[in-house]
């Protein structure tokens, strides 16, 4: 595992300053926490997700299964 020590910080500075070890972590996706020079934690960054299709690529799908199967649910709908 690769460690970039410029984001390492001890768990003092961590608890002092943590609002700077949050933008570090935004910035660089991780921060190392050190405790009596050790590696013990790492914060890691969890990006938003996106939502997996758009709403215009649903409705498209929706008028495809439509047109393919309109008859089943006109039966279905009775």
């Amino acid at each position: 595992m690769m460690i970039n020590t410029k984001n390492m910080v001890s768990i003092t500075e961590a608890n002092q300053n943590f609002s700077r070890v949050a933008r570090m972590v935004e910035e660089d996706g991780a921060v190392i926490i050190l405790k009596n020079n050790r590696p013990v934690y790492k914060i890691t960054y969890i990006p938003q997700e996106e939502p997996a299709m758009s709403e215009e690529d649903i409705m498209a799908i929706s008028d495809q299964l439509m047109e393919r199967f309109g008859k089943a649910y006109q039966g279905l709908a009775q």
